[in-house]
């Protein structure tokens, strides 16, 4: 499970500029004005081997009273219930502030783990101007400049210290796998996840109730079916941002992202009566970046007429084209419909996850794809893919050598894809194809 960081301070002081650099992105806007991120942002980050969960904060005023400085004190108090450990952001140019005493009050009677972190220290060769931050109570103070990366390093591992985080085994997935398939049932509120997982297991186990957000946290149960082990896990609703203001109903984002990073399988559930939404696209892209297995369940079949259903159909054509490979089943969890075919494709992805595929098998199928059609050209070079092995499963990757392989076309990769695809069955899992170009030993001589 990835350890999450909270980055909390008053505006204007750097929070997005240092999520931007935690993250290796330009996720969250950033300007020289105050009060321009308010809602939580969420991204990833890396140090060394250990992987972290990074969360962006408006402006927090511990004791608004009324307006959007309240709803965006809200945001920043369940972000900090979600992190493992809170980065307290300074403002080292600025100084000192009464807001920094409010929230530094706050940070200690939690008790959470806590880095002090002056932003903007860029500069500064002694300490003398950040002595005024140790009346705060939180102990040595941290300089960092998040704008020209200073002290960022030192500042991640000093965050993750306490958490005490072990170190990341290389055959993980292999050392995990004990038979028992990790699945994932995720989608928008009040799809019907809950009620779907109670009709699995033949009991009121978990609240179904037809308000969106009755799920707050992602519950795992186990289950067994047809001699194969399972851990089911019911996440909690993902809300379109900025749609709700009501923290506790975004309580459970960092539960439910981790929920579908550590299944094998996750079940993306569709609303028949609804169609497929923006946060359906951004549930399945979430699904497909984290490299995991899915099965597509459109929900409430039965309660949809004719023309809600041709509306599902089409819009599963363009709106979730990346996820072609996946299996479709239109389901009513309610009455029990449709739900037997569910778990043969729940099998057939965890299966494709895990394809082993030799290496001679592999390369005989890009020689004959070559021979077939071989790449474009690209100005005075052809790309010339010449062998191909396994490089990861879960997802399976497929690692290509060769010449000139960085002028390889996106439609050519596919083209690559199908023919692997349908030479191992793989359906249900993401498949990638990465480039390694061969270097001639003699480039750098005269």
């Amino acid at each position: 499970m990835k350890p999450v960081i909270a980055l909390v301070g008053r505006p204007n002081v750097g929070k997005s500029t240092l999520f931007n650099r935690l993250t290796k992105s330009r996720d969250a806007i950033v300007a020289d004005f105050a009060g321009l991120t308010r809602d939580r942002h969420y991204g990833t980050g890396r140090q060394g081997k250990h992987e972290y969960i990074v969360i962006d904060t408006g402006g927090f005023e511990p004791d608004a009273a009324s307006g959007i400085y309240k709803e965006m004190a809200k945001q920043t108090r369940q972000a900090v219930a979600e992190a493992d450990v809170v980065v307290f952001v300074v403002d080292a140019r600025a100084g000192l502030s009464a807001q920094d005493h409010d929230i530094a009050n706050y940070l200690r009677r939690l008790g959470k783990p806590c880095v002090l972190t002056a932003n903007k220290a860029e500069g500064m060769k002694d300490g003398t101007r950040l002595g005024e931050f140790f009346e705060l109570g939180l102990g040595d103070v941290h300089p960092v400049s998040a704008a020209h990366g200073e002290g960022v390093r030192s500042l991640v591992e000093l965050a993750l210290e306490p958490l005490h985080l072990p170190e990341p085994d290389e055959d993980d997935e292999a050392a995990e796998d004990t038979g028992v398939i990790r699945l994932a049932v995720a989608g928008r509120p009040n799809v019907g996840k809950s009620t779907l997982i109670n009709t699995w297991l033949g009991e009121e186990r978990l609240v179904a109730f037809d308000l969106p957000g009755t799920t707050r946290d992602a519950i795992s149960v186990p289950f067994e079916r047809g001699g194969q082990r399972f851990e089911l896990i019911d996440t909690a609703g993902l809300r379109r941002k900025g749609k709700v203001f009501e923290a506790i109903e975004k309580f459970s984002v960092v539960k439910t992202l981790q929920a579908i990073e550590t299944a094998h399988v996750v079940l993306l559930l569709l609303d028949a009566t609804e169609g497929v939404t923006d946060q359906d696209a951004h549930i399945a892209g979430f699904i497909l970046e984290s490299g995991r297995a899915v099965v597509l369940a459109v929900n409430k079949w039965d309660a949809a007429d004719e023309y809600q259903r041709q509306i599902v159909l089409r819009s599963i054509e363009t709106r979730l084209a990346f996820l072609k490979f996946a299996s479709i089943h239109y389901i009513s969890a309610k009455k029990r419909q449709g739900l037997g075919p569910v778990w043969d494709s729940i099998a057939l992805a965890r299966k494709s996850a895990m394809c082993k595929m030799p290496t001679p098998v592999l390369t005989r199928l890009l020689q004959e794809a070559v021979q077939f059609q071989a790449p474009k050209r690209a100005g005075m070079f052809r790309p010339k893919p010449r062998y191909a092995h396994q490089g990861g499963m879960n997802p399976p990757v497929i690692v290509i050598h060769g010449n000139s392989l960085d002028h390889v076309t996106d439609a050519y990769k596919r083209f690559l894809e199908a023919r692997f695809r349908k030479e191992f069955n793989l359906v249900g899992t993401p498949l990638r194809i990465e480039m390694k170009i061969s270097h001639s030993p003699y480039a750098d001589t005269d």
